[in-house]
């Protein structure tokens, strides 16, 4: 019987590396200009062609390579960082494996000069899945000058998974601010089909985030600085006044090396707790320092998770940072009521000021007693309300109750004074209701016209129905009409456009400009009228009309957050995202005081909505008590 085990061709084992290193683009990008980076450059350029499925060109003015180094370097597992095991422990550059250049290289079509600074000719070297086609002296610039073709040429089957090129440039920007966040004090620019897109000349940390994320981030930032014989922290925090649902942007860096990690991303959010609303986010640029020994960044192929010796400790320090930070720059200014050996300083009046109102000295009535003055006529009240309802059949026919007169309307009018006033549902009434109420579905029938209706503390339409009594949050009702609405409008023929008389120009950043871009139809579909300015900046020439009134720069980056998060590629949950949005901002607000006829217009779209019980996020709309539950609370 012959052997089975054999060894695999070099080609295909660099084919099956690239499948870990080379996953789109984007990787082609990180790796190239991190090697720049390790290359002592101080300019670098990224040049890619259609997001980089076409071409990705990286030029930069490092050492360069010899001859023999350049013809070397695409071996598998070849590198100059690294000597022994050891050496895994201390690391200091970004690259280390070997293995990006030999994956790329097997996958692609590879034209590489270089030149050291010392050297009269560069090398010019092609190759075409990992065989070197062609090498020759050249006349070349000092440094190393990358290009990538027909990525994935080789590979069908991974070529036919590359997502659209507006998705795939977004992830090459995503990754190109990972590498310029960190690298201040290089110059960068990168272009998309001889575009630029972006120009960093060498700056500042500070500076070189509002130059990639635009000015207006800047005044949002906190400083950020401690140093222990543990870990070194320095960076920024955005304001708790800048928090917001999607769109943040959060970085830690260690040792000049991006990484995610959630349990350090925890420590800052815990800082934050009681300063902004649940559920929101603040944006932060974390960087630290570590002794390269107590972390290990070979964790996965990718590099952005690393593992810590000390994280819990970390942790702590972090946590403690950043609450300091917070402590030291957004004091609250406070109202001083101390008083004490400070002048009185009297009020200034007018010679032709009008005198004060006179006010009649009062008597008390020695004679009034509570108990026996008017006690008969009291009682024969108390006695007589039944008569208000003469002609009502009881809690059933509730429903069918009309305001056919001035005191029954009066009656309803003061309700919902009453109920504008009040604060707060006690603890105990809450979760008695809660306990007693029904979530299930009802006949969209069950409203009569003529069913009394008023409002409870500005944010509850109070009605009643053949199942019982019906609570209904006004906000999350008009949330629910308005996104069908709007998911109507994005499949027929689109909303109306409200013109601005003032276009309003709302600025993106780089990677949010992509993807406006890809969404630009369906914005024009909910009623945005908007045009390209250039440079990510757009003009806003129209709106919806239920939109007026709104942050229009707050309602788009919120939505194009959102967009981004689903994934462009993913139209129909983009367009729920956009709709479920605009429907939030343009949705009536809690405390808006409604006449009759609107609650009750309101009331019939929402049942005659897919889905009247839950909004399109999952929140209850409304909740019943049954009429078994009221009796029983007598």
């Amino acid at each position: 019987m012959e052997d089975i085990i054999h060894l695999l061709p070099d080609s295909v084992a660099n084919q099956i590396a690239a499948g870990e290193v080379v996953q789109r683009p984007s990787s082609i990008v990180k790796e190239m200009v991190e090697n720049s980076i390790d290359a002592g450059a101080m300019s670098v350029k990224v040049l890619v062609v259609d997001g980089g499925k076409t071409s990705v060109q990286v030029v930069d003015d490092g050492k360069g390579m010899s001859e023999t180094d350049a013809r070397m370097c695409f071996e598998r597992h070849a590198t100059s960082k690294i000597r022994e095991a050891n050496d895994l422990f201390k690391l200091c550059t970004m690259g280390f494996r070997g293995e990006a250049l030999a994956s790329i290289a097997a996958v692609a079509h590879v034209d590489l000069t270089t030149r050291r600074q010392d050297d009269e000719l560069g090398t010019l070297i092609h190759i075409e899945g990992s065989k070197i086609m062609t090498q020759e002296p050249v006349a070349c610039a000092a440094g190393t000058n990358f290009v990538v073709r027909n990525l994935f040429y080789n590979v069908p089957a991974r070529r036919k998974f590359l997502k659209s090129t507006q998705t795939e440039l977004s992830s090459v920007i995503q990754d190109f601010e990972r590498i310029v966040l960190v690298n201040p004090d290089i110059a960068f620019s990168l272009f998309n089909n001889g575009t630029e897109m972006y120009h960093l000349p060498s700056s500042t940390v500070r500076q070189r985030i509002s130059d990639v994320f635009g000015k207006k981030i800047n005044a949002e930032l906190l400083p950020v600085e401690v140093e222990t014989s543990l870990v070194t922290i320095s960076g920024y925090v955005s304001r708790p006044d800048s928090a917001k649902k999607r769109g943040t942007k959060e970085f830690f860096f260690v040792n000049g090396r991006f990484m995610k990690h959630p349990y350090f991303h925890s420590a800052v959010m815990k800082a934050f707790d009681n300063l902004i609303p649940v559920g929101e986010r603040v944006s932060y640029f974390i960087y630290m320092s570590v002794d390269s020994s107590s972390i290990d960044v070979n964790v996965h192929p990718t590099k952005t998770e690393i593992k810590f010796d000390e994280e819990q400790s970390i942790w702590q320090v972090l946590y403690a940072t950043v609450k300091e930070t917070l402590g030291k720059y957004c004091n609250v200014p406070m109202i001083d009521f101390d008083v004490d050996g400070k002048p009185d300083i009297p009020v200034y009046r007018s010679s032709n000021a009008a005198p004060s109102m006179y006010t009649p000295p009062k008597s008390a009535q020695t004679t009034y007693n509570p108990f026996r003055e008017n006690r008969e006529r009291d009682v024969t009240s108390a006695r007589n309300w039944e008569s208000l309802y003469d002609g009502v059949g009881g809690l059933d026919d509730l429903q069918t109750l009309e305001p056919s007169s001035h005191n029954d309307q009066a009656v309803l009018t003061g309700l919902e004074a009453s109920s504008m006033n009040a604060n707060v549902i006690p603890d105990a009434t809450s979760s008695f209701i809660d306990d007693i109420c029904d979530d299930t579905k009802f006949d969209e029938g069950i409203i009569a016209d003529s069913a009394p209706r008023f409002q409870y503390l500005g944010r509850y339409i109070v009605t009643t129905s053949s199942a019982g009594l019906l609570l209904v949050d006004q906000h999350r009702a008009h949330v629910r009409v308005l996104f069908e609405q709007n998911m109507r409008c994005m499949r027929e023929h689109g909303r109306p456009v409200q013109k601005m008389l003032f276009p309003e120009i709302v600025q993106f950043s780089q990677e949010e400009g992509v993807a406006v871009e890809d969404i630009i139809g369906d914005l024009s579909a909910l009623g945005f009228d908007i045009s390209n300015l250039g440079n990510a900046a757009y003009s806003v020439n129209g709106i919806p009309s239920e939109v007026i009134g709104v942050n229009i720069d707050n309602l788009l980056h919120e939505l194009v957050a959102s967009a981004m998060e689903k994934g462009v590629n993913l139209r129909s949950e983009a367009r729920e995202a956009m709709a479920l949005a605009v429907s939030r901002a343009s949705a009536i607000s809690y405390g808006q005081v409604l006449s009759d006829m609107e609650m009750g217009n309101l009331l019939k779209e929402l049942f005659s909505s897919t889905s009247p019980a839950l909004t399109p996020d999952g929140k209850v709309v409304y909740r019943i008590i049954e009429k078994n539950n009221i009796e029983n609370m007598f």
